[in-house]
């Protein structure tokens, strides 16, 4: 059986796809089944949205059916009605990717805005369990014991916390923490749970976020050296679904060669 056929007829919804990985993630799903697909595309930016799904179109026709939606999943009084909102054809809800992240500064404590904390937490962690809680309830309707696939994209930040990230990889470990009790929750069903951590990747929109919109100082995050693509990470977002049903690709850490661990970095000079 091939990659397209175990997508095939299969409708993935993905989070934070306006940019980035999500953006690339969207588009490597649509690649891998050009024929036969339905994609749900969530972010706070619907213009983006819209311009990805008009650029999918164009590339693979009408195989790849795909939904924009404006939705903040960190407010549960959005995120609670989402699936119900939804028309009858596309509620059969496959693959959710909670992919929707982002870090705001490099403050220490107790010098770390309020604003940025509740920002962090609240996308990092508690908009990826509200839309986990959402589909779940999808995935438990489905047969006896269920079937679907959830990827989390967490990061290596939450396996090794560094100083002037304390809350940015908090919640990072927090998602861990939450994907490895889930899995065992689940295990008695066919569900897969799954978490994606990549290191250092060129997403200068991330970056630019933490430092407050200095794009001067975003770039100089990634200069002399290659890291990761969203490309690299979008193929083994796809990979780890398009896995025989038995196989559950759990944990997985991704790095660039230059990278050892969170902070041990080589850069040229």
């Amino acid at each position: 059986m091939t990659s397209a056929d175990r997508l095939k007829g299969k409708t993935v919804i993905i989070t934070g796809a306006s940019s980035g990985i999500g953006r690339s993630t969207a588009m490597e799903f649509a690649r891998t089944s050009p024929k036969d697909l339905r994609l749900i595309l969530i972010a706070r930016r619907i213009d983006k949205l819209n311009e990805l799904a008009v650029h999918i179109t164009k590339q693979h026709g009408p195989g790849v059916k795909v939904l924009p939606i404006q939705l903040d999943s960190s407010k549960p009084e959005d995120v609670r009605g989402f699936v119900t909102s939804l028309t009858q054809d596309w509620q059969h809800i496959d693959v959710l990717v909670n992919n929707a992240g982002l870090a705001k500064g490099i403050a220490r404590s107790p010098d770390i805005l309020e604003d940025d904390i509740r920002a962090m937490l609240d996308t990092n962690l508690t908009g990826l369990i509200n839309m986990t809680q959402a589909v779940l309830k999808v995935f438990l309707q489905r047969g006896k014991s269920g079937a679907g696939d959830i990827v989390n994209i967490g990061s290596i930040a939450g396996r090794e916390p560094y100083p002037g990230g304390s809350v940015y990889c908090a919640s990072k470990a927090a998602v861990r923490s939450y994907t490895d009790a889930l899995r065992k929750e689940l295990i008695s069903t066919r569900i897969r749970v799954i978490e994606i951590d990549p290191g250092q990747v060129e997403t200068v929109e991330f970056s630019t976020v933490r430092f407050g919109g200095d794009k001067s100082k975003a770039d100089m995050v990634y200069e002399g050296c290659e890291p990761l693509t969203p490309q690299d990470i979008a193929e083994v977002v796809v990979f780890t679904v398009n896995r025989r049903e038995n196989v559950v690709v759990a944990d997985t850490l991704i790095m660039p060669n230059h990278q050892a661990a969170a902070t041990v970095l080589h850069k040229e000079t």
